[in-house]
């Protein structure tokens, strides 16, 4: 039988990243500004180590590359990407390319189709999805003229709000610390930066680029939230779109989830218990191979999972 693949997270620094993940999870942070904790990644820029087990020290790239029964697919690359964002400042705004845009301007890289569940915000947070223009001709006048007022209206947002977004549409968050599921793929074009300097430096923008990407007009992506109940616990199918299915498990005493013919990556957000007897706590993330065999969680936790399609 195989063992669950439990992760040790990459972490990045950022020009508006904080601190919270310290104080939230407990993680050995780099620094103060800590932005993004790529939480289950096999990406060249944030290779996860396995932390434990038969696998310990090897990349997930590697083990994915090397033992493909663990994962019951034949992909080139680990497909997917999750991360913990703690946005202390204002994100750029900033838009993703599609696969085919990515697979031709990027060397064969991945688009960006990503979702975002909110794991807490500041009482006013709010976040940019989307824009108000009505064509391409319309979008680029609002860019190059700095009308930003106009193009872009910033949304209200609260703990456990779930939001789709699909390449094309630019988004920023401030006062937010974040999940977010996504496709393996580092691709960001940046849109604006509200004047920002890092090393003394304005920050590269890529006006073009974003331009080619935005879909106009804008059209939110509604979740296909579905609850069912497992005795006292619940799951919710958050999103399933083809890429990925995501889900937010509430374990209250316990929960069994069958054998899986996928593999399923798993966050801990809340809480503590066990899976198979073995202690789990917020802030671990880990990986069910697939044909694991049953997995029975016990305490009170909820999780945020996800299968790649």
């Amino acid at each position: 039988m195989s063992e669950l693949l439990f992760m040790k997270p990459v972490f990045k620094q950022m020009i508006w990243g904080g601190n919270r993940m310290r104080n939230e999870y407990g993680y050995d942070i780099p620094g103060d500004d800590t932005g993004e904790c790529w939480a289950i990644s096999a990406h060249e820029n944030g290779d996860g180590t396995i932390l434990d087990g038969e696998y310990a020290g090897m990349k997930l790239s590697e083990l994915y590359r090397e033992h493909q029964d663990l994962f019951g697919d034949n992909k080139k690359k680990f497909p997917l990407l999750i991360k913990i964002i703690d946005a202390k400042a204002d994100l750029s705004i900033q838009v993703h390319p599609d696969d085919a845009y990515a697979n031709e301007h990027e060397n064969g890289s991945f688009g960006k189709t990503e979702c975002w569940y909110i794991l807490d915000c500041d009482e006013d947070a709010e976040i940019i999805i989307g824009h108000n223009a009505s064509s391409k001709e319309e979008l680029a006048d609002m860019i190059h003229n700095n009308r930003w007022n106009e193009l872009i209206t910033p949304r209200k947002i609260k703990k456990g709000d779930f939001f789709q977004i699909e390449p094309g549409p630019e988004h920023a968050k401030k006062g937010t610390l974040i999940l977010e599921t996504q496709q393996s793929s580092d691709i960001t074009y940046r849109l604006y930066d509200y004047g920002r300097l890092q090393n003394g430096k304005p920050r590269q923008l890529h006006i073009e680029q974003s331009i080619d990407v935005i879909n106009c007009p804008h059209k939110d992506i509604l979740s296909s939230k579905e609850m069912c109940s497992a005795g006292k616990s619940t799951i919710e199918k958050l999103v399933e779109c083809q890429y990925y299915s995501v889900y937010k498990c509430d374990v209250h005493e316990k929960w069994i989830l069958p054998e899986q013919k996928e593999y399923r990556l798993c966050s801990v957000i809340e809480g503590e218990g066990t899976v198979n007897n073995r202690p789990i706590k917020k802030g671990d993330h880990f990986i069910i191979p697939s044909k694991y065999g049953e997995c029975v969680f016990t305490g009170e936790m909820s999780l945020i999972t996800s299968i790649s399609k």
